[in-house]
């Protein structure tokens, strides 16, 4: 097995200059938004993820041990195998991500990276503590290890990924060619991602390439006449960590206990976020619904396609 270097270790004093260098055109063009609390926020909450990773990343670790013993292949370390675990890792995290904002159990993990209502470099820094704790890595994490693909491989192809995402969280860059747009994700495509307006909230769940969200009817294109509002539909109006890490955990104990049925706990827990028994709460799938419609109205049309939104948006997004 070669000995493989940790890319987000290297990669951290790229993050450090690129984050600094943001900063300073901000200051210099008025083209990107900083505030301190946010900032100060975001960077705690990236420490904080770096801490939780050590002190729980051996559950994951211990799973992925433990099942590349019923691997249906012994892929091994060619060159090629670092390119397949690559893309196929990217069309994993697709999915990883898309269940995450459909399923409030894991949404109360990720809600975490997309409740700053900036988005600046610091941004892609806001990461969650309890990650491990959620499970979600046996759904998803166990696929490439089953196929074959060394432990080690598939670990440094997600830090890949990883990497690549840090530089979209960013207004600073504009679209960029047509054919690179088309492919890969960028920060055009990430900036619909975080943005709460309904034409585009659960959209552009991709890591590296967009292509995953043409393919199966999740992509929006950013739009020059909707400017992107970032955060999350109900902003929790503070910059405490602990409230960002666990405000979204505190609502599903709240709701799970004050549940008159075991289907109503089980829609709290593992529903869309924004899903309550009556309808009376506002998911994404609602709000879109109600924006469509005073969109129907407003052209005086029985209905309006989503411009460049193929199918109809998985259910929630808080």
């Amino acid at each position: 097995m070669p000995n493989l270097p940790d890319p987000i270790l290297i990669a951290i004093p790229v993050f450090v200059a690129l984050i600094v260098a943001e900063m300073i055109y901000a200051r210099l063009t008025g083209h990107a938004r900083f505030e301190p609390g946010d900032t100060a926020a975001s960077l705690i909450m990236g420490m904080g993820n770096v801490v939780s990773g050590v002190a729980l990343g051996f559950i994951a670790l211990a799973w992925f041990t433990f099942i590349e013993r019923f691997a249906l292949f012994d892929i091994g370390w060619a060159w090629w195998a670092f390119a397949v675990c690559f893309v196929l890792d990217d069309f994993v995290y697709y999915w990883s991500h898309r269940f995450a904002h459909t399923v409030r159990w894991w949404w109360a993990d990720h809600v975490v990276h997309h409740s700053s209502q900036h988005y600046n470099l610091t941004t892609a820094l806001r990461q969650p503590w309890l990650n491990p704790l959620t499970l979600k890595f046996i759904f998803f994490g166990s696929w490439l290890v089953l196929l074959g693909f060394p432990v080690a491989m598939v670990a440094f192809v997600g830090a890949l990924n990883l990497v690549y995402q840090f530089w979209i969280h960013t207004e600073t860059v504009p679209r960029l060619p047509r054919w690179i747009e088309y492919v890969m994700n960028t920060p055009s495509h990430h900036r619909v991602h975080h943005a709460t307006n309904p034409v585009y909230l659960d959209r552009n769940y991709a890591g590296v390439f967009i292509v995953w969200d043409r393919l199966f009817g999740t992509f929006q294109k950013e739009l020059d006449d909707e400017k992107c509002r970032y955060g999350i539909v109900k902003n929790l109006g503070t910059d405490n960590p602990l409230t960002i890490c666990f405000h979204e955990w505190v609502g599903i104990v709240k709701d799970v206990r004050g549940a008159k049925s075991v289907r109503e706990a089980l829609g709290y827990w593992l529903g869309p976020p924004g899903w309550s028994p009556d309808g009376s709460r506002d998911s994404s799938k609602i709000i879109k619904a109600k924006w469509a419609e005073r969109q129907a109205a407003l052209n005086g049309a029985g209905g309006t396609a989503e411009p460049e939104a193929a199918a109809p948006a998985p259910q929630p997004a808080e």
